[in-house]
């Protein structure tokens, strides 16, 4: 859900993904300051420690036209240590009209730190599991993004719920905590069938449909969600949606995207899901299946203009490529595994905007996806400091938080850089091998659990790359300087500043593109390690220019790429004369340069004519056309062109 970025608009962006990319972004990022501010607002209640959530049988009666809920909500829980009272997340307007336990009622009390405090007939040992069922009703306060909200789509009443991730309270009795996930949970929705238009109401949840039963004029529809789920990716949504589906093969084991779309909203959102598809195809063949396969993806639309990464179901603002996919990538990285911290936002985040520009790589190809790099690395060098991952400090601020600059944008390109680093292999295995670790898969993971697995997927030690570019601050500059002492060879050195002074030296392997007089290219990667650093490449053309990181795989700003000074002074001293030339040209050089040999070449690049040094040279027997000459120093190559009459 959080693609919240401070975007500046690239000088060349393309339409799609230049304007509107930066358009979907930018559109997220008040509800995402807004609702993140009620996340550091509220914290994790102490008083809900003392047992594990293992499931949920969360039975809701609600009408879309009225802003009120009653359900029963059972629960299964194990006790961590001795319990003779256990406390629920309820919000205090919200009334419990009972609790039971195996037919018997229990006494409880509700008080003004929406804790609902249920007392135990007799104590719960440690390891023991238990269960009990909560009956509850009220008029749900919205908080954060909403809660629980109430109102219209074109004149039809919807409700939806969005708990990221402490509204979950304010419409059901739970345990808030992120790091506490329920094994899994059903879901039992009852509402009017039809509504007052004689339209057929639609409910939505997490996992996968069981039945749809009707009972008079009311319907209940069954949810059954059977992976790990905190309590704020539980989600409910009821309106007069239009349904349908696509297919996604799987490998032979197809599941179904079910689209859940407000009537009025049909046929602009069956043009734009079917991309969703080759989304999820493309994060299989790159990841692994999705994560929730034996159930369902879907989206299911509802009143606010971002979206909502809820397990199985991401609830829609809208319906652009962008969105989808950070929604999409979610389910991996933010549902599958969460991150253990604040601290550690930019494993939700880097990776679902990563995988945005994963997907504008694979469907619109290289041209488009160096584009998107490039708009990233303007928004990340826009300023000189600046970490990736948070201090305790940080986390007190909500706009560090969730700052589009750091958390999106350079988490994002700190993971492309690694791919650039370890090759393609070695970064897409090691992040599969995260997703699948055991200790991770469907539960937490915290930055140290990220770069050990991928340390031991590439058999390389990364901590001076993390400590360069995600914990510590700013970006390098380059200066390069090149020159061509043989034919066959470039000589070329790297020099680096920093812009902040917590990073002495940005490691780092820095791309190169060696353009040819004739217009041969040549990529080069060259692993700089020191400063000032000397490289001796082959090249087998007569080097005219050299492109500084061409396709924006590196974070860096203020690159400077120049002739050596020595060969820019000798080579402004050659002069041939007279240019044009009939029959022969007369050659001024340094008087302290020594010349081993000159070439002459076509434009077609057919070697003419060799000789060791002369001033002067006929060319009498040459046709009509330009003339390549290329004069062999010990300063390196020296290139002249003249014109033969």
């Amino acid at each position: 859900m959080k693609i919240w970025l401070l975007f500046i608009f690239c000088l060349f962006s393309f339409p799609f993904f230049g304007q509107d990319f930066n358009e979907t972004l930018k559109s997220i990022r008040v509800a995402e300051a807004r609702s993140a501010m009620k996340k550091m607002l509220q914290r994790v209640n102490l008083n809900t420690g003392g047992y594990d959530i293992k499931y949920h049988r969360l039975e809701f009666g609600l009408n879309p036209s009225v802003a009120f809920i009653s359900g029963d909500v059972t629960t299964y829980f194990e006790a961590k240590t001795n319990l003779n009272q256990i406390t629920f997340d309820l919000a205090n307007n919200m009334t419990v009209s009972q609790v039971t336990q195996r037919g018997s009622s229990l006494s409880f009390t509700q008080n003004s730190d929406d804790e609902l405090v249920i007392a135990l007939p007799t104590i719960q040992n440690a390891g023991v599991l238990d269960s009990l069922t909560i009956s509850y009703s009220g008029n749900p306060v919205s908080s954060g993004f909403g809660s629980f909200e109430q109102n219209q789509h074109d004149g039809d009443p919807i409700i939806w719920t969005l708990s990221e991730p402490y509204g979950a309270k304010g419409w059901w009795p739970c345990k808030q905590d992120l790091n506490d996930k329920a094994d899994s949970l059903d879901v039992f929705i009852t509402t009017p069938q039809l509504n007052p238009s004689n339209e057929v109401y639609v409910a939505v949840s997490n996992g996968l449909e069981q039945s749809q039963i009707i009972n008079g004029s009311n319907k209940t529809t069954h949810f059954k969600h059977r992976y790990p789920i905190p309590a704020y990716l539980i989600a409910i949504a009821v309106t007069n949606y239009e349904v349908y589906s696509h297919s996604v093969p799987n490998n032979g084991s197809p599941f179904d995207i079910v689209n859940y779309v407000y009537p009025e909203s049909l046929s602009y959102a069956q043009a734009n899901t079917p991309v969703t598809v080759d989304i999820m195809n493309l994060f299989t063949n790159l990841f692994e299946e999705y994560p929730f396969a034996n159930e369902k993806y879907g989206h299911a639309q509802f009143g606010w203009g971002g979206g909502m990464e809820h397990t199985t179901v991401s609830f829609m603002g809208r319906f652009d490529r962008n969105l989808i996919a950070h929604e999409l990538a979610h389910q991996w990285f933010g549902d599958k595994i969460t991150c253990g911290s604040w601290k550690d936002i930019w494993l939700n985040e880097g990776f679902a905007t990563y995988l945005s520009g994963l997907t504008i790589e694979n469907l619109d190809g290289n041209t488009s996806f160096t584009t998107w790099k490039q708009e990233r690395n303007t928004s990340i060098t826009s300023e000189t400091n600046g970490a990736v991952y948070l201090t305790d400090a940080d986390t007190t601020n909500v706009n560090r938080i969730f700052n589009g600059r750091l958390t999106y944008n350079k988490g994002a390109m700190v993971l492309h850089m690694l791919r650039k680093k370890l090759g393609d292999v070695n970064f897409f295995q090691g992040v599969k091998n995260y997703l699948n670790n055991p200790n991770h898969a469907y539960a937490y993971a915290k930055t140290p659990d990220f770069i050990s697995i991928m340390e031991a997927a590439s058999g390389e030690n990364l901590a001076e790359f993390f400590n360069d570019w995600l914990y510590n601050q700013g970006h390098p500059s380059y200066t390069v300087k090149w020159n061509q002492p043989a034919s066959n060879q470039v000589s070329i050195n790297i020099s680096q500043t920093q812009s902040d002074a917590s990073v002495t030296f940005f490691e780092a392997p820095l791309p190169l593109r060696l353009i040819g007089t004739l217009g041969e290219t040549l990529d080069i990667t060259l692993n700089n390690t020191v400063n000032n650093e000397d490289f001796l490449s082959s090249v087998n053309f007569t080097v005219a220019s050299i492109q500084f990181d061409p396709e924006s795989d590196l974070i860096s700003k203020n690159n400077s790429v120049s002739l050596g000074f020595n060969q820019i002074d000798v080579q402004s001293k050659f002069i041939i004369y007279p240019n044009p030339s009939t029959n022969e040209f007369y050659v001024v050089k340094p008087e302290k340069v020594e010349v081993n040999e000159v070439r002459i070449s076509n434009a077609l690049g057919q070697l003419l004519y060799k000789t060791n040094w002369s001033p002067i040279i006929n060319v009498s027997s040459f046709a009509r056309g330009m003339l390549f000459v290329q004069f062999q120093t010990k300063e390196g190559v020296i290139n002249k062109t003249v014109l033969k009459n």
